[in-house]
């Protein structure tokens, strides 16, 4: 399984002010996503004083931080009505309900609901709303006009997934893999890029799954290439995480030919040992991965790659890990994604034989390492020359390939804007703006 929830980090929620709807969201892009649609149907039921967080359940520690969170919230804001939903939400609704500082919770597939919010405003919701995730079919069709406060938008192409990785508790908090029919999201795409934005994120818990369930099995390259077609004034189309063996050849064909599909890809690998990833019950090799990243290098030269990497997955010997290790190079990985294996109650990894936390700890700090000198010389590739980058804020932006940029530009997020590289810090290069793109 590849999913978005191991991209982000929880976020690092501020105290949001005493009116209106306000939502705080941990965990993936596809959560930052729903937390948008959310914040339209609260305004659009008038709902005051509430606070909503969004939570994450990727690790037992994205779940402490929302607990922790939501007490810290009632100590602020002692009159506001907090309601949790989110994939923690879905997948242990009984423990948030019985926090006494929790109003309401509510599932995944309830929380973009418009009469979730409609009950909420009259008073006449349920204290406990989440139903069977697993019984969800579709995707409902919803359209974000941008994501609040963000550079790039991103549009929901999938959510869900089929496979049952045996560390990996989001199944049972998105429930089945589900499509977006290619349409609506190449409707969803036009309508942002006439609200101004210039780069577009498609997103989803497996999305190189996309088209599955849909007549006649689409493909995602098929998608990839519609958006491309019926969307010409799109200047950037980015996918987010990928399974390493579900690209098919249109998707890499559009790698190779297309433009304004960013160059970088987030492959969702995990594990570099062959034995760990069986246990893993993954479904590609090491070969497959090494033979993946030399494919798209051969196909797309100035490609990056970042990737998800567990250390200290149960029974991992130091072998298996220096396996690991290694794939950061045989990759040419230049964005490491390390996290300590933490397991998750009710998955088979946590049921396996554990190794001690300091093993655990030792080794992650060890990929984190290895992240760091991957990415030196990663940037140290881009110590001249110029690039086109899109604006975020506090003077840093995004190349086409992910890499981030330190810019002193009078820009809007979200701008496209030419600079020079002037060189790098070891965490992001350096540039000067030379003019706006638009």
């Amino acid at each position: 399984m590849t999913t978005d929830e191991t991209i982000l980090a929880p976020a690092a929620p501020q105290t949001p002010p005493r009116a209106g709807v306000e939502i705080i969201t941990f965990g993936c892009r596809l959560n930052a996503w729903e937390s948008e649609v959310m914040r339209d149907h609260a305004r659009a039921a008038g709902l005051e004083d509430t606070v909503i967080v969004n939570t994450c359940a990727v690790t037992s520690e994205a779940v402490r931080q929302a607990r922790q969170t939501l007490r810290r919230l009632r100590r602020e804001r002692p009159d506001a009505r907090l309601i949790v939903t989110g994939c923690a939400a879905q997948i242990e609704p009984e423990r948030f309900a019985r926090m006494p500082e929790v109003d309401g919770v509510m599932g995944n597939a309830e929380k973009l609901k418009a009469e979730s919010f409609r009950a909420l405003a009259v008073s006449g919701a349920e204290r406990v709303s989440v139903g069977d995730i697993m019984s969800v079919r579709e995707i409902s069709p919803h359209l974000v006009e941008g994501l609040d406060g963000r550079a790039r938008a991103f549009v929901q192409v999938q959510t869900g997934c089929d496979h049952r990785c045996t560390f990996c508790i989001i199944p049972y908090g998105r429930g089945n893999a589900r499509s977006a029919p290619a349409g609506e999201v190449v409707e969803q795409v036009r309508r942002l890029v006439e609200t101004g934005h210039s780069e577009v994120v498609l997103t989803g818990v497996d999305m190189t799954s996309w088209g599955g369930d849909l007549p006649g099995a689409p493909r995602l390259g098929r998608l990839v290439r519609a958006i491309l077609k019926q969307v010409p004034d799109l200047k950037r189309l980015r996918l987010s995480s990928i399974d390493a063996i579900e690209i098919d050849a249109d998707l890499m064909r559009a790698i190779a030919e297309e433009e304004r599909l960013c160059p970088y890809m987030h492959l969702s690998l995990q594990a570099g040992d062959d034995m760990i990833l069986k246990r893993m019950k993954r479904r590609h090799s090491r070969a497959d991965a090494i033979a993946l990243a030399h494919s798209l290098r051969a196909a797309r030269p100035d490609i990056a790659f970042g990737a998800d990497l567990i250390a200290g997955f149960p029974t991992e010997t130091e072998a298996m890990f220096e396996n690991t290790l290694r794939l950061i190079d045989e990759c040419d990985l230049a964005f490491v994604h390390a996290f300590p294996f933490s397991p998750r109650p009710g998955t088979p990894a946590a049921r396996m034989p554990q190794l001690d936390r300091s093993v655990i700890k030792d080794r992650a700090a060890r990929l984190r390492e290895a992240g760091a000198v991957a990415l030196n010389r990663h940037l140290d590739r881009h110590q001249s020359g110029e690039l086109e980058v899109l604006m975020e804020r506090g003077g840093l932006a995004r190349a086409g390939d992910f890499t981030p940029v330190r810019i002193d530009a009078p820009a809007r997020p979200g701008a496209l804007v030419r600079a020079a590289v002037t060189g790098h810090d070891g965490q992001a290069l350096t540039a000067t703006a030379l003019e706006a793109a638009s």
